[in-house]
C-alpha cells in the first residue's frame, strides 16, 4: 500500500458508492430517492397482501437492500417456506446475509419436520449450534456415526444449556456409546464450576441410575450450598460426595466467605480429600476472603499451598498486601505471579511502584522507562514518574484509491451503510458484521475508516480495537463526534470535555442505541430513574427511557449527572468515574476502608473487576481525548488527586505535557481494554 494517501481520496470511494458510481463507469443512481422509497415497500412486503409490494418496487431493483424485500415477502407471518421459493432466492441472491438467514430458517423448518434428506440437500456450514446439532442428526439418520472428538464434543462440552434440537442427538450418542460416563461427568463438573446448576441438573439425567444421585447431589450443592452442605457431615466419604462439598463451598464462598469458612472448618477433617478438591476449596476461600479485604485475607493467601493458587489468588495476594502497605509482601506476591501475568502493564507498574516504596529507585527506573513507551493507563503514569513525554504514536491509513474503491464496492458493506442511513441500526450492524468477516486484514481498516467518515463511529471503534497495528488509528478509534455539543454541555457543567468524551467512549463506544443488561440507555448509559431525576433538577425535557437514545439529550443529561458525581468527590474525576460505574455506596465503603491509599494504589484495590478496569480505561481515554482536542495534555497523575483533595478542571493556564512518538519505540500498546 502507498503511504500518505490523502484525506480527499480516503473519502472519495465512499462518496462514489453513495452516488451509485462504480468502477465500471456506470451512470450514477440517486440513492436518496431509493432510500425514501424503500421503507414503505418493505412494510408492504412484510404485511401483504400477496405480491402487491412488487408494484411499488419499480426503481428499486438495483438498490442494495432489494433482497430484503423478497426475503420479507417469503418470511411473511413466519409461514411455511417452500423449497422452490427458497432455492430461487438462494440462486438469485447468493452469498448474502438474507440468503444465509433464509437458508437457516428453512433448515430449521426441515429439522423440525424431521426431513433429514431435505436438510442434507440444503446444508451449508454455520456456527449456529442448533443447526450444527441438526446436521449431526441428519448424518445419523443417513446411517453415519459422528465421531465424539470432532463432531459431538464441540456441541456437548458446553457449561450452559444447549438448544432443544440437540437433545435427541445427545440421547443417541449416549445410547450408542459415543458419549460415555467420563464425558457426562466432564460436562457436569464444568457446569458446576461455572455455577450453572440448572444445566448440571439436566446433564445428570444422562448418568446411569447408579451415578445419577451423585450428580444430583453436586447440582444441589451448587444451587443451594448453605442448605445442602449443612448435611454433608452425614454423607459417606466417597469421591463424588467430596466433589459436591468442593464445588458447593467454592460457590458459597462467593456469596458469604465467612459462612463458607465456618462450614469448611467442620468438614475439613470429615473427608479424605484429594489435592484437587482441597485446593479448589482453599483457593476459593482465600480469594473471596480477599475480595472483601477480611482481616485474615493475607494469612489465608500466604497459607495456600504452592499448587493450590491460580491467577486470581495470585493477583489478590498483591492487592491485599498492597492495601495493607506491606511492601515487602507486595513485592513477594508480585514475584509469585505467572510469567504471563508478569508481562501485563498493571503488574509491571506496581512492581516499579513497590520498588520505589522500598527505596530501590534504581531498580524501578528501567521498569518505568519500558512502560513509558506504552499508550495505556500504566504507561502514562510511568511516564509521569520519570518525567517523560507520552508515547502516543498515531498510525495513518495507507491505501491506494483502487484498494479503497474495491472495499467501497463490496455489496455487503453497501447494505450495511444503507441500513445505517435509514436508521435501522440493528440490521445495519448485522450486515456490517457479515461484511467485515469476509474482508481481509488490509481491507478491514479501510471499511472502518469509511464508517468513521460517515459518522458510524462505533463500527470503527470495534473493528480497529483487536489488531496491535490498527489500535494506533486514534482518529477513528477516538472520534471527536458531536464535538460542539460535547464541548458546550461539558463546559456548561464545569467538566473537562476530554473526560466527558472518555466516559462516552468507555460507556457505549458511541453506540447511540446501546442498552445494557442493567437497563442503562444511550451514549452515556443512563438509567431512566437517574435521567428523570437529573432532568427535573435541571428543568430539562424528558419523556421516558426512549428519549435517551437521542444523542443530544443523552449528552445533556449525562454531563450533568457526571458533574453531580464529581461534586460528591471534591471534583475528582477518577473517583467520580468509579461512582458513575459502581454507584456511590460501594465507593463510600472503599473510601472508608482504604481512603488513605495513593490513587493509583486505591484504583488497583477496587474490589469490583469491572470498576477497577473501568476507572483505568476512562482515565487513559481522558488523556487520549485531551491529546485529540489540544495536542499537549494534562498529565494523568494530575487527574488523580488524593482522596479528599479538591480538583479543579484544567484551564488555559494549566501545565500541559508534550506527546511524541519515540523514533525507536516499538508498536505501542492500546489503551487499557482496547474497546
Amino acid at each position: 500500500m502507498m503511504r500518505n494517501h490523502s484525506v480527499l481520496h480516503r473519502g472519495l470511494a465512499g462518496l462514489l458508492l453513495m452516488l451509485g458510481v462504480t468502477g465500471t463507469g456506470a451512470a450514477p443512481v440517486d440513492r436518496s430517492v431509493q432510500r425514501a422509497q424503500f421503507p414503505a415497500v418493505l412494510t408492504l412486503a412484510e404485511r401483504g397482501p400477496g405480491d402487491s409490494w412488487k408494484r411499488l418496487a419499480a426503481g428499486l431493483e438495483d438498490y442494495p437492500l432489494f433482497p430484503y424485500l423478497e426475503y420479507a415477502a417469503l418470511r411473511r407471518g413466519q409461514g411455511k417456506l417452500q423449497a422452490g421459493d427458497v432455492d430461487a432466492f438462494l440462486q438469485r441472491f447468493p452469498d448474502t446475509l438474507p440468503a444465509r438467514d433464509l437458508r437457516n430458517a428453512y433448515l430449521r423448518q426441515l429439522a423440525s419436520a424431521g426431513d433429514w434428506a431435505g436438510f442434507r440437500g440444503h446444508w451449508q456450514d454455520t456456527p449456529d449450534r442448533d443447526l450444527r446439532c441438526a446436521w449431526q442428526r441428519a448424518r445419523v439418520a443417513a446411517g453415519e456415526k459422528p465421531v465424539y472428538a470432532d463432531q459431538i464434543a464441540p456441541l456437548w462440552l458446553q457449561p450452559r444449556a444447549t438448544p432443544a434440537v440437540c437433545d435427541p442427538l445427545f440421547e443417541w450418542a449416549r445410547g450408542n456409546g459415543v458419549i460415555d460416563d467420563a464425558a457426562v461427568w466432564e460436562r457436569l463438573l464444568a457446569a458446576a464450576e461455572a455455577g450453572n446448576p440448572e444445566t448440571a441438573a439436566a446433564i445428570a439425567a444422562y448418568l446411569s441410575p447408579a451415578q445419577r444421585s451423585e450428580g444430583q447431589r453436586i447440582t444441589a450443592a451448587v444451587r443451594d450450598p448453605a442448605a445442602v452442605l449443612a448435611k454433608a457431615s452425614t454423607w459417606p466419604d466417597q469421591p463424588r460426595n467430596r466433589d459436591a462439598v468442593a464445588y458447593g463451598l467454592a460457590r458459597y464462598a462467593r456469596r458469604n466467605s465467612a459462612a463458607a469458612e465456618t462450614l469448611w472448618a467442620g468438614l475439613a477433617k470429615r473427608f479424605t480429600w484429594d489435592a484437587a478438591q482441597k485446593n479448589r476449596i482453599l483457593n476459593a476461600l482465600a480469594v473471596f476472603r480477599s475480595t472483601s479485604y477480611s482481616p485474615d485475607a493475607l494469612a489465608r493467601l500466604k497459607a495456600l499451598p504452592a499448587d493450590a493458587g491460580d491467577d486470581a489468588s495470585r493477583e489478590w495476594h498483591v492487592r491485599v498486601a498492597l492495601a495493607g502497605g506491606d511492601w515487602n509482601e507486595t513485592l513477594a506476591a508480585l514475584e509469585r505471579l505467572s510469567d504471563a501475568q508478569k508481562t501485563d502493564a498493571r503488574w509491571r507498574y506496581l512492581r516499579a511502584r513497590t520498588l520505589v516504596k522500598l527505596d530501590r529507585k534504581t531498580e524501578a527506573q528501567p521498569l518505568f522507562t519500558d512502560l513509558a513507551a506504552e499508550a495505556n493507563f500504566h504507561g502514562f503514569l510511568a511516564a509521569d514518574w520519570i518525567g517523560a513525554p507520552y508515547a502516543i504514536c498515531p498510525l495513518s491509513l495507507q491505501a491506494t484509491l483502487a484498494e479503497e474503491q474495491a472495499v467501497a464496492e463490496q455489496p455487503d458493506l453497501a447494505r450495511a451503510f444503507e441500513f445505517h442511513a435509514l436508521g435501522k441500526l440493528s440490521e445495519a450492524r448485522r450486515e456490517w458484521d457479515f461484511a467485515l468477516a469476509r474482508l481481509d486484514a488490509a481491507q478491514r481498516p479501510l471499511a472502518a475508516d469509511r464508517a468513521y467518515r460517515e459518522g458510524w463511529y462505533d463500527r470503527a471503534v470495534f473493528a480497529l480495537s483487536a489488531d496491535p497495528q490498527t489500535v494506533r488509528l486514534y482518529e477513528q478509534r477516538f472520534p471527536l463526534a458531536q464535538q460542539q455539543r460535547v464541548l458546550r454541555e461539558a463546559r456548561g457543567a464545569a467538566l473537562e470535555p476530554a473526560w466527558a468524551y472518555a466516559i462516552i467512549r468507555a460507556e457505549s463506544a458511541w453506540v447511540a442505541d446501546a442498552r445494557s443488561h442493567a437497563d442503562a440507555y444511550g451514549l452515556m448509559q443512563l438509567l431512566p430513574a437517574v435521567a428523570k431525576q437529573v432532568a427535573q433538577a435541571n428543568k430539562l425535557p424528558y419523556g421516558g427511557a426512549g428519549d435517551l437514545f437521542d444523542p443530544g439529550l443523552n449528552i445533556q443529561l449525562g454531563t450533568r449527572f457526571l458533574a453531580q458525581m464529581a461534586r460528591q468527590y471534591a471534583g475528582s474525576p477518577w473517583l467520580a468515574s468509579a461512582a458513575y460505574n459502581a454507584g456511590g455506596a460501594p465507593v463510600g465503603r472503599w473510601i472508608d476502608a482504604r481512603g488513605t491509599l495513593e490513587p493509583d494504589f486505591f484504583i488497583e484495590t477496587i474490589p469490583y473487576k469491572e470498576t477497577r478496569e473501568y476507572v483505568a480505561r476512562v482515565m487513559a481515554f481522558s488523556v487520549i481525548y485531551d491529546w485529540r482536542l489540544n495536542g499537549a495534555v494534562i498529565p494523568l497523575s494530575a487527574r488523580l488527586p488524593r482522596i479528599g483533595s479538591p480538583y479543579q478542571p484544567p484551564g488555559e493556564d494549566s501545565a500541559r505535557k508534550q506527546v511524541m512518538c519515540p523514533a525507536t519505540a516499538a508498536t505501542p500498546a492500546a489503551p487499557v481494554a482496547a474497546n
